[in-house]
């Protein structure tokens, strides 16, 4: 597999927009989580993980590129699959009772 060369600027530019998705979609996680472990609620707990694998797969499918000999259309896989299973467990955690 080739891998795509990419700017220092593109390398930079990934690097802080996934820094971003990590703060901030880790703290949406940790609030779920403290919700979570007040309430003990089942639905919290789904919420909380469909949460960290959005955020998960936002970091791993954008530095993947950057640090794994694998191709920027592989971390875009990465990042979509596992954004779809977070939307997923989201969603089911909202339809559950």
């Amino acid at each position: 597999m080739v891998h795509e060369t990419v700017s220092t600027e593109l390398a930079t530019t990934i690097a802080l927009v996934k820094s971003g998705v990590l703060l901030l979609g880790g703290a949406i996680t940790y609030f779920a989580f403290r919700a979570y472990r007040t309430q003990r609620s089942r639905s919290l707990w789904l919420l909380t993980v469909g949460f960290a694998l959005v955020v998960v797969g936002g970091v791993l499918g954008g530095v993947t590129d950057l640090l794994l000999p694998v191709s920027l259309a592989m971390g875009i896989v990465i990042d979509g699959v596992l954004t779809l299973a977070g939307f997923a467990v989201i969603t089911y955690s909202l339809y559950s009772r």
